[in-house]
Order: structure tokens, then sequence, then C-alpha cells
């Protein structure tokens, strides 16, 4: 929902608009509309925290991860996400804008943090350069193996505030992915930046009917605790499991209704594939048991995750609301942007419970280590003076 709101400026500020529109290709009502959502949010960032400890949420998306870590009782003092349509829910949710690009952000506008939480892309590592200076005999360093990848911005971070703790998550195949290459670089750039690192995939079927696998890379400062620091990945599952059926909406819009051309589309498509040899093909799932993993391309078909309806009946695709409970994000949890969107962000998402579980155990490892007593407050302003605008 949105209201119109009038007012005048000044000719000189009307005319740094128009200059400011011509270089970023927009229009002066839309910088100064971003100008006003950055002033309110500046004092929203400056809210002095007031949890057990700070974190950051890198790569942000919808803010699985922030729920996560808010709920071990952290305060989150910076955030960074590129997309428009997250940071407008992410804007909803929590009251505030991440900030934009991460590749364009200063580490050292960053604020100091106790843990550093990320889910960042998968990317190849060019490690051309790498084979080449060792052949000469010559060091590397994280910014010559991760240089022109996001993991690259993860690195410097934790480079220049050294958090006592992260923990980054990705996609399960992260370990395989170009040939092994990505996951040796990044298992060599967190020792080299003196981390005692533990690794391990996790389910989110755990917590709900739904089977997403995800690693858990977790680091702890070897300057702070030194070598060999003790952490077990102890994830207690939900009990009974949760069931497909759990998260149904009770009378959902016929609008998620496959058309019959569509549902005939995927039927041949499946039997196609099938007399081929092939495993693809959609997904109907026993509604006492649990789905496939959900997708950033849901809202393409729906065909990976389809519900069944009544005998002879056209199945339905999930709503969104029913893909943001797959996912454990509470009914409090607020969807502001298009269907299509919606699809995009919880696919992209996280399995909330699940990292609530594995964050209670990094907190409860810090606590016992004796670090969270001296919790790491920002000493000045969260976010430093920058040029607009660096915020989006």
């Amino acid at each position: 929902m949105s209201k119109q709101f009038h007012c005048r400026f000044d000719d000189n500020i009307v005319e740094q608009a128009e200059k400011l529109a011509n270089i970023l290709n927009t229009t002066p009502q839309k910088v100064i509309q971003d100008a006003l959502i950055a002033y309110v949010n500046k004092f929203e960032r400056e809210k002095p925290g007031t949890g057990d400890f700070t974190f950051i949420d890198l790569f942000a998306g919808i803010g699985g991860m922030r729920i996560a870590y808010e709920s071990c009782g952290g305060t989150c003092v910076f955030s960074s996400e590129w997309d428009k349509q997250c940071q407008k829910t992410y804007y909803a949710n929590f009251g505030v804008i991440p900030y934009g690009d991460i590749t364009h952000i200063n580490e050292k506008d960053i604020p100091n943090h106790d843990i550093l939480v990320a889910g960042f892309p998968c990317q190849p590592f060019s490690i051309a350069g790498v084979s080449k200076k060792n052949s000469l005999g010559r060091a590397t360093g994280f910014k010559d193996k991760t240089q022109g990848t996001l993991f690259f911005d993860v690195c410097r971070i934790i480079a220049e505030k050294r958090p006592k703790a992260f923990m980054l998550e990705n996609v399960k195949n992260l370990r395989s992915h170009d040939h092994g290459n990505t996951w040796k670089v990044i298992m060599e750039s967190l020792e080299e930046l003196d981390y005692d690192v533990h690794t391990q995939i996790l389910d989110g079927q755990m917590f709900v009917p739904q089977h997403r696998e995800r690693v858990l890379i977790i680091g702890f400062d070897r300057k702070r605790y030194g070598k060999n620091v003790e952490f077990n990945f102890d994830v207690k599952p939900v009990k009974p499991q949760p069931q497909l059926k759990d998260i149904l909406e009770k009378d959902p819009d016929p609008k998620y209704i496959l058309t019959d051309h569509l549902w005939a589309y995927l039927q041949q498509y499946a039997a196609k594939h099938k007399a081929a040899g092939n495993g693809f093909g959609y997904g109907l799932p026993d509604l006492s048991g649990i789905s496939r993993t959900l997708s950033a391309r849901y809202y393409k078909d729906g065909s990976e995750i389809l519900i069944r309806r009544g005998e002879g009946q056209t199945p339905r695709r999930l709503t969104p609301r029913e893909c943001a409970r797959l996912q454990g994000f509470p009914d409090s949890f607020k969807i502001v942007v298009c269907d299509t969107q919606a699809y995009k962000q919880f696919g992209n998402s996280v399995v909330v419970p699940l990292m609530t579980s594995v964050a209670h155990l990094v907190v409860q490892k810090l606590k016992s280590l004796g670090s969270l007593d001296l919790r790491t407050r920002p000493t000045e302003n969260l976010e430093k003076p920058k040029t607009f605008p660096y915020d989006y």
C-alpha cells in the first residue's frame, strides 16, 4: 500500500536531483524518494544494539538468516542485498533497507560485529594465476585466489573486521563446484585468514516438509581462541517430522490451479523423459510426506512441487504463503511483492528453523568461550557518511 505525498523543494535541490538523475539514468522524483528513504533509514541503522551480541547480514536476501540470529538474542548492525525486490521485502519486515552491491562497499565502513553471516552466491574461481605464482615459488593469498568473486568480499570484510565467528551458507554442490576448485579455494582462504573452520551438510527436512540440503561453514577466530576449537553440528530435528499437508492453506485462491493445457504439457514432458530413461518430470508428492527442494524457478510452472486435489482434478502449485511456510518463515512475515518475485525470494532463501538451530549452537559456543560477555558494540554511528546513492 502506498500514499501520495506532495511537497515543494528549492530550485537548487531540484537542480541537483536532475543532475544526479541524469547520471543514474532515472528520474528526479526517484532520486528524491531514495534520498528520503535513506534519511529515514539512517536513524533505524543508528539505533544502539540492545541484544546479547552483534552480527552483520551479507547477501541478506529477504532476511532468513537475520531471523535466525535475532531469535538468539543478536542485534543486526549492517545488512547488504543488491536485489531491489528483496530490499522491499526486507524493509517491510525489519524496517531497514539493506545496503546495495557489496562489491561497492568499503570494508572499513562496516561496523564492528561479533558474528558475520553470509549466504554468498556460488561462483567459479580462476586458478590459472595462482598456479603460475606457485610454479614461480611466489606466495599467493585469498586476494589472488578469489578476486572477482563475491566470496572475495566476504574474505576482505573478515580480514578487516575480525569477527569472533562467521557462518556461511551455500548449496550442497558447492563442494563439487568447478570440479572441486571452488571448495578448495574457499577452505584455503579461510585457513589463511586464521579461522578454525567446521563444515557440515544439513537437510532442512529435519524442520520442514522439504528435502533441502545445504552446506554450512562455521569459523572461529584463532587469534582469540587458538586452534582446534571444538564445535559439533548437534542439530536436533523436530518431532514428529512435519508433513507437507501441515503447511497448506485451507482455501487457496483458484488462480493457483494449473490450466488444463499446462497440466497436459507437464504430463507429456514427463512421459517423454521417462521413456528416454531420464528422471525429469513434475513432482506430485504425498501430502503425508515431504517435497522436493523449492527453487527460485518455481514461478515458471510450479512443476517441481504440485499439490494434489480431488480425483481427476488438475493439481495446483503452492501459494507464496505456503512457500514461506515450507521454508519455515512465520505467518507474520510480510509478503509485499508480486507472486513471481515472492516465489523467487522464497526459493532463494534458507530454511529458517534449521539456520536458527545452527545459530544457537554458534552463539552457545561463543558464550562457552567467554566471548559474548565482551560484546562488540560500535563506538561510532553504525553507518558513516557516504556519497549518495551508496545505499542502493
